[in-house]
């Protein structure tokens, strides 16, 4: 079992920026480059709904219609952190941001490839 730690969340105004981060840990001998990573958020009264995800090794992302060509995922598996880079954010965007990891999965936006699940951060968009 797999411990994640969302953080970066805040208070921004439209059009602004933020950057959340997914520190990743396990039991010794532990390695993040097995793990296809994903970022997820829910909405209040929605359900949550797949944002982002990226590859083991980083070399496929996938991204919801929603955050396209707005937010970028990357990850650092030497730091064992993933990173969810959100520009011109929108209210709409306003949401609890998960992080979680899938051990037999490429990335896909399908919450039940997902294994672990961090404990989420609160993202607020609003003037």
């Amino acid at each position: 079992q797999l411990q994640l730690v969302e953080s970066g969340g805040g208070l921004v105004q439209p059009g602004g920026s933020l950057r959340l981060s997914c520190a990743v840990s396990g039991v010794s001998g532990f390695t993040l480059d097995s793990y296809t990573v994903g970022w997820f958020r829910r909405a209040p009264g929605k359900e949550r709904e797949g944002v982002s995800c990226i590859s083991a090794t980083g070399a496929s992302t996938n991204y919801a219609d929603s955050v396209k060509g707005r937010f970028t995922i990357s990850r650092d598996n030497a730091k064992k952190t993933v990173y969810l880079q959100m520009n011109s954010l929108k209210p709409e965007d306003t949401a609890v941001y998960y992080c979680a990891a899938s051990r037999d999965w490429g990335p896909t936006l399908r919450r039940y490839a997902y294994n672990d699940w961090g404990q989420g951060t609160q993202v607020t968009v609003s003037s």
